[in-house]
């Protein structure tokens, strides 16, 4: 089965998918219980197979207690290297050189006048969602760059039963070309994938990361 998006669904269907797992991947607060609703209403009828794989979490998610949907969360995300959302992570660990990378991401950013936070790191996948839905042409070609990161972590939650992997396979669905065919695969591009130049960047210092720490096959994760 291709995991692949058709060109014809680029300009439709990808934004909506992106900005929709944006909102249900980030953490379940106190605004929790509108952002399902808002996300059904958003796609109720809409063609695709992305959409059921949307709307199955909705379901799962409106029948769970928020402080238990809550818990849930932070076990998937907060306590397993192996299923972090910081994407760099899967590629650069927590190294210097993840410096860089960071930096290029907050570049792409501000170059089509976008401002994320300031208390969180560029690469978290909500905000990289919220960008290719919000800058759909640059997003979608920042998500592409940082694929294999992606798909290392649908692997992990397909692989840890969790429901946030239906929203991992609504994204790697509207991302252009095939998928992985394999975690051992996704991990090998992650690990050797395109060496990006860090020329005129300012990088050293601008994101505090923590040398030599262990790689995204173990056990807890630190931003």
């Amino acid at each position: 089965m291709s995991r692949g998006r058709s060109r014809t669904a680029t300009a439709t269907t990808a934004p909506v998918v992106f900005q929709a797992a944006s909102l249900l991947l980030a953490y379940p607060d106190g605004d929790w219980p509108r952002r399902p609703r808002t996300v059904r209403e958003t796609i109720a009828g809409l063609p695709g197979p992305e959409f059921p794989l949307l709307r199955s979490f909705c379901d799962l998610a409106e029948r769970e207690a928020p402080l238990d949907l809550a818990a849930r969360y932070v076990a998937t995300f907060d306590r397993s290297r192996r299923r972090c959302l910081y994407l760099t992570y899967y590629t650069d660990g927590d190294t210097r050189r993840r410096g860089a990378a960071l930096a290029r991401i907050k570049a792409a950013y501000r170059a089509h006048g976008w401002l994320p936070p300031d208390d969180e790191l560029p690469d978290f996948l909500p905000l990289m969602l919220e960008f290719a839905a919000r800058v759909p042409e640059a997003g979608t070609a920042l998500l592409t760059d940082h694929r294999a990161a992606v798909e290392v972590l649908r692997y992990a939650l397909e692989a840890h039963h969790s429901p946030y992997a239906a929203l991992l396979q609504a994204v790697s669905r509207c991302l252009p070309g095939q998928a992985p065919a394999s975690r051992e695969e996704a991990l090998r591009l992650a690990r050797t994938g395109p060496p990006a130049e860090a020329v005129g960047l300012d990088v050293l210092g601008a994101f505090p990361i923590q040398p030599g720490r262990p790689g995204p096959d173990d056990e807890g994760v630190r931003r």
